[in-house]
């Protein structure tokens, strides 16, 4: 009968125990020296060695011949643990014995001296699971156990142990393995099974394990159905990103494009793959560009092997690191959308969309905004910057407006007298108020990159950033009006001392004083018509008054 690969490879000595050498060496000089503990405690993260660390330390406390700490493996005691003939070794599920009186059970065989080795060892996996009374009912017995008996708890969660457990246990905190010594094992594993294993597979399969041997060897054996495992069949099997996908993915948000972005999306999803697996994939992906691009030392240690450093300085080329926050910020909101969305697919959409088109409140900070339009300017990255223009006016020559295009003209009164209509005896026609005149379109001012360009230095470079990208000078009035398309930009050029520079050097560049205003695009002053004062104005005319208009 087939059997799993991390049953199958699982460890049989403290040695063979990877990633975990601070509790196998210390178990095995306490074994050497006879100071063994009544009660052990092991914690951490699946998959990590827990429960194979138990076993191997349950074998050690009753083998014939040990060696240097280990267990013989070949010893009738040994032999007996191992085929699970020996019924003085215990291992009990706590998650599904964690009443009362399941521990009542446990604290009456203690009583009972082992049959058919040294000790009775008793191993409780996922401790924390056990009920207060259970715990309760633990205490005492493993305070003060007899001589013959050994505990052994397990937990992945040690924030749900009492106290009071804690106190009388022996703890030993387990570590993630780290991707290097999995990548090495699975290699190991591979060569051992007849498997043809590649180097960037297993490096491939070390990340996404996590830090857990047994979720590695649990990939390996879903992907080795297949044949040879390469990183294809890796993504193809675990339905996972491979490392080109991702920078792929991550390329395509970079430069805005989210034709592209969707696309691979849409790749992704015809795949089988999970949407929020792959945004999440995507996550770690920026951690480790993020620690590239902010770093002053060697960071390739740190990294996910899965990308090389070179790769990620490529990536970063173009991006700062506000912008990857503003990215891991906005996947993070997704990702919690998505657990709850009726359609994650459309979820997953409109997170790419929002990725490739970040705005301000995206940012933490304004300075994180300004670093990012920074980084585009010195890196070349195309800025597309809207600029705010104003709406022309309708002119005389005009088209009319849709829906009257067969409408007769208005009649031309201008030249009858106000009054005509008095004299006839009929009261005159109510005169409709005028609607507003739309502003006329501004020129640009011919001075405005000459000023761009003598502000360098002289301003704050976050302001003459934003002015660059994000408003334009036109004249009006004589005057010069900076038209900012948002609030930031317009905010930043009417500070001090900042407004003050830009009089200055306008002035400078006119040749004369010269009034300046700042106003957000789409805000432009409306001009009313006074219509009592034209109304004075012609009746002015008609009785041959001059009137000098100002």
């Amino acid at each position: 009968m087939y059997q799993a690969l991390y049953r199958k490879w699982r460890p049989q000595t403290f040695a063979d125990v990877i990633g975990q050498q601070h509790i196998t060496d210390t178990l095995r000089a306490q074994l050497q020296s006879g100071r063994l503990s009544h009660a052990y405690l092991f914690t951490g993260t699946r998959g990590t060695g827990k429960t194979t660390c138990a076993k191997i330390l349950a074998r050690a406390v009753n083998c014939e011949h040990p060696v240097n700490g280990d267990p013989c493996n070949e010893c009738a005691a040994c032999r007996g643990i191992l085929d699970g003939s020996v019924l003085d070794v215990t291992e009990i599920d706590a998650a599904s014995n964690n009443g009362v009186d399941n521990i009542r059970d446990l604290r009456d065989e203690t009583r009972y001296t082992p049959a058919q080795v040294k000790k009775r060892v008793f191993i409780i996996d996922e401790v924390h699971m056990l009920s207060i009374g259970a715990f309760n009912a633990l205490l005492k017995t493993l305070e003060e156990p007899p001589e013959h008996v050994l505990f052994i708890l397990a937990t992945t969660e040690l924030h749900k142990v009492p106290a009071t457990i804690l106190s009388r246990c022996q703890r030993f905190d387990f570590r993630r393995i780290g991707a290097e010594d999995i990548a090495r094992r699975l290699l190991d594993v591979a060569a051992g099974e007849g498997i043809q294993l590649t180097e960037g597979a297993a490096r491939l399969i070390a990340r996404l394990a996590d830090g857990a041997m047994r979720d590695a060897l649990s990939m390996l054996d879903r992907a080795a159905a297949a044949g040879a495992v390469d990183e294809q069949t890796v993504t193809t099997a675990l339905g996972v990103l491979g490392q080109d996908d991702g920078v792929r993915l991550a390329e395509a948000l970079k430069a805005g494009d989210l034709a592209a972005a969707v696309g691979l999306l849409d790749e992704y999803y015809n795949a089988g793959r999970d949407l929020a697996s792959v945004y999440d994939q995507m996550l770690g992906l920026i951690r480790d560009a993020l620690l590239v691009k902010t770093s002053k030392t060697d960071v390739s240690g740190l990294i996910s092997p899965a990308y090389s450093v070179k790769t990620l300085q490529k990536l970063c080329d173009g991006l700062a690191s506000s912008t990857l926050i503003a990215w891991s910020r906005v996947i993070g909101d997704a990702l919690d959308r998505m657990r709850s969305a009726a359609n994650r697919r459309v979820e997953a959409e409109l997170c790419a969309v929002r990725l490739c088109s970040l705005g301000a409140e995206n940012y933490d900070t304004l300075g994180g905004r300004v670093e990012a339009l920074e980084e585009k300017l010195k890196n070349g990255v195309p800025v597309q910057v809207v600029q705010g223009a104003a709406v022309p006016a309708r002119g005389t020559d005009a088209p009319p407006p849709p829906g009257d295009e067969d409408a007769p003209p208005p009649p031309d009164d201008s030249d009858a007298p106000p009054w005509l209509g008095e004299e006839q005896g009929q009261a005159a026609p109510a005169k409709q108020e005028e609607p507003a005149a739309a502003v006329p379109t501004q020129a640009d001012w011919p001075h405005w990159a000459k000023l761009l360009e003598a502000l360098t230095g002289k301003i704050n470079t976050g302001a003459h950033t934003n002015l660059k990208l994000s408003a334009r000078g036109v004249e009006e009035d004589g005057g010069l009006v900076i038209l900012c398309e948002d609030s930031i930009t317009a905010m930043l050029a009417k500070a001090e001392p900042t407004m003050k520079v830009i009089r200055e050097q306008a002035a400078a560049l006119a040749g004369a004083p010269i009034k300046v205003k700042v106003r957000e695009a789409g805000d432009e002053p409306v001009q009313k018509k006074n219509t009592a004062v034209d109304e004075l104005i012609g009746r002015a005319k008609a009785f041959d008054i001059q009137v000098k208009e100002l």
